[in-house]
């Protein structure tokens, strides 16, 4: 049944590639440019990726990251005089008024004030050079090799630095905790009398964008990463030092979406493993359900019975058994019921095609 289920599927995907034309490759204006699957780290585009750029304040996803890691969101910040009056993109920050740390990284992260950068770097740090070297740990230990940092807010320094593939590498760290991912999703935020709006335009103009920060100055040009998920797939792009960045993006989203398909992963009552018994024997494991997940051309997810790992005894043919879980990279992309299947043959250290309960989803 499984043979004959991809021979369908190969076959549809012969008949669709004979009508449809190959998706073309974008060009970018970018002097760096990077697509990147936010949950396998699959790269889909490349341009200059691993060349040093200034970063603007896209440095600020770094930035939110680590006071994040450091900081209570609901902790109040009481202005110190030194992050007032800060050179570049503002909140207008007064000494001695108190914001929540929250609120200050929506000013930091929606409006890019680098007031708010400097606030939360000295609550977080104690001083602006002890968070940058905080900053900086975190780059090294997230595998950031061609990034470096001087500062909480992007203004540019000869040590100030990354590559596109760093940035989307961060990205992909920072869409994990949720309250950045909030964050950089919201269009506009309001704090007393501030009004904080997102300057991502991609969040109005691109359906599936969920954030995530801009950045520009002279020396650096603009530079963006953004963010943007359909069917089931997160994917982040880069572009640093172009000119057309917002329908950059957006090309490249098309472009990287269009790789991707629904495919057939199981199809229900298909055999996904077996599951030794307490009498040495086996029991087969069957799918539950038909799952169907966005896909590239011979990509698999890999899956993990999590319940159960050893029986007793099998249940009758056609009962629960237990689940399973599939991913994508770290990502649980579907959760598979099972079922009991036959059972009787003598287990011989080994199980069946899937080699035990973790592996991949189809061989």
């Amino acid at each position: 049944m499984k043979r004959r289920i991809f021979a369908t599927a190969a076959a549809l995907a012969a008949v669709v590639f004979l009508i449809l034309p190959a998706q073309a490759v974008p060009r970018t204006s970018a002097q760096c440019a990077i697509l990147m699957d936010a949950d396998t780290g699959s790269v889909l585009f490349e341009q200059n990726a691993d060349e040093r750029a200034l970063i603007a304040s896209t440095t600020k996803i770094m930035t939110a990251l680590t006071v994040l890691e450091l900081c209570d969101p609901d902790e109040t910040v009481t202005i110190p005089a030194e992050a007032t009056g800060i050179e570049g993109t503002s909140i207008y920050l007064t000494a001695g008024e108190e914001l929540t740390v929250r609120e200050l990284l929506y000013g930091l992260l929606l409006s890019s004030g680098n007031d708010a950068a400097v606030a939360l770097a000295l609550h977080a740090g104690g001083s602006v050079s002890a968070f940058v070297a905080e900053m900086n740990e975190r780059a090294e230990a997230l595998g950031l090799t061609q990034t470096h940092f001087e500062n909480p807010n992007g203004l540019d320094g000869e040590r100030h630095y990354s590559t596109a593939r760093d940035m989307a590498n961060l990205t992909a760290k920072a869409l994990k905790n949720p309250i950045f991912s909030e964050i950089v999703a919201t269009k506009t935020y309001t704090v007393g009398k501030r009004c904080f709006q997102n300057h991502n335009r991609l969040l109005w103009t691109f359906n599936g964008t969920i954030g995530v920060k801009t950045g520009y100055t002279l020396a650096a040009g603009r530079t963006l990463v953004s963010a943007a998920q359909r069917d089931g797939r997160t994917l982040i792009a880069v572009t640093l030092r172009d000119r057309d960045d917002w329908n950059d993006h957006a090309a490249l989203y098309e472009y990287g979406f269009g790789l991707y398909g629904m495919q057939p992963v199981y199809e229900k009552n298909e055999e996904v493993t077996r599951l030794p018994l307490a009498n040495g024997q086996t029991a087969a494991l069957l799918a539950g359900e038909t799952v169907l997940l966005s896909l590239r051309d011979g990509e698999r997810p890999d899956f993990e019975v999590r319940w159960p790992q050893l029986a007793m005894q099998a249940g009758a043919p056609g009962t629960h058994a237990g689940y399973a879980e599939l991913r994508l990279g770290e990502r649980v992309v579907a959760t598979l019921p099972l079922l009991w299947g036959e059972s009787g043959i003598a287990y011989d250290g080994t199980t069946s095609k899937n080699n035990g309960c973790t592996g991949r989803g189809v061989p």
